[in-house]
């Protein structure tokens, strides 16, 4: 039987895989960092570069808070009047949490994974607003140019440190780039604007030793994955059932790989049943196949928003491995 590292990559590879890899198995995620992204329901935070994220009760996650108060970034002009890039911090004691769980992974059987959230559009929009961030592109592009350069260059400066830090065999980045039918920006525009960043980012993770590039988007983004294999994504987390994933196989597979199919959103709320997980997973292996595919809910992180969904899918899925192999 395969490690679940080698059926990963014999299932990313077009190779012979014994099972369908099963959602988030192949990546023990180092969550433990110094650096702060997310919170817990009924609470707020204030991160490093001055952000305010609330989850309130009741929402399924959180997010930045954008009223006069709150915002960063209140004139994109005058961006280096507002941005103050933040300090990472790198002591041997803020590390050693992080450092001591990469150390006790299995790194022949699964991949040591490095999370960088929010990713560099997303970013933007937490500092001022996705209103204010989408117009910016239009009307400042100069002004947008050099926010994401610095906003770049803060992630490789930290890339350096996780690198240090944990030897990661994997990345996996956060960055929404669409709703669930459609990108939130032309394909011509992200080219400009974002292709060139993340072509940094990546190729930088790929020559300090990161294998694997796996990077998280649940929303419509079919129509920018020939520049997520350019800029060296291997498998893109959170493909939704509306980029018609066996389309995107058969078209694409060998040069990257898709991992989800299972909208959270179809399965993951409150009366949800075994019955429904189990039939979506059931299409989703069936429609999609062996390989360049992860069958995963969409959801960026191994759990689910209501106890149960995610174990659910995960018992759905070796039930279809032993159907299917």
């Amino acid at each position: 039987m395969l490690t679940k590292r080698q059926n990963l990559m014999e299932t990313i590879k077009g190779g012979n895989p014994d099972r369908f890899v099963n959602q988030y198995e192949f990546m023990d995620i180092i969550l433990e960092v110094p650096v702060k992204s997310m919170t817990t329901p009924g609470t707020e935070f204030k991160n490093n570069w001055g952000i305010t994220f609330r989850w309130p009760e009741g929402q399924l996650g959180q997010f930045p808070v954008h009223d006069d108060e709150h915002k960063v970034l209140k004139d994109i002009t005058e961006w280096k009047k507002y941005i103050k890039v933040p300090t990472i911090e790198n002591s041997d004691e803020a590390w050693a949490v992080a450092v001591a769980h990469a150390n006790s992974v299995d790194r022949n059987d699964q991949f040591v994974t490095a999370f960088v959230a929010p990713g560099i559009f997303e970013m933007t929009h937490h500092l001022m607003s996705m209103e204010d961030a989408l117009m910016a592109l239009y009307e400042e592009p100069e002004a947008m140019h050099e926010l994401i350069e610095t906003l770049t260059e803060y992630e490789l400066a930290y890339a350096q440190i996780l690198i240090d830090r944990i030897h990661p065999d994997a990345l996996f980045h956060h960055d929404d780039w669409g709703s669930q039918k459609s990108s939130f920006i032309s394909p011509a525009m992200f080219e400009e604007f974002f292709l060139p960043a993340y072509k940094k980012v990546y190729a930088f993770y790929k020559a300090n030793g990161v294998e694997l590039i796996v990077h998280h988007s649940d929303s419509y983004a079919a129509n920018l994955v020939p520049y997520m294999i350019e800029m060296g994504i291997d498998i893109w987390q959170g493909v939704m059932t509306t980029n018609n994933t066996p389309e995107l196989i058969k078209k694409y597979g060998g040069q990257i790989s898709f991992m989800g199919d299972i909208d959270s959103g179809t399965v993951d709320f409150p009366t949800w049943t075994p019955e429904i997980v189990t039939q979506e997973v059931e299409r989703a292996c069936k429609n999609c196949g062996k390989l360049y595919f992860i069958p995963c809910l969409t959801q960026g992180l191994g759990f689910s928003s209501f106890p149960g969904v995610y174990d659910s899918a995960s018992a759905a899925i070796d039930k279809m491995s032993k159907e299917m192999f």
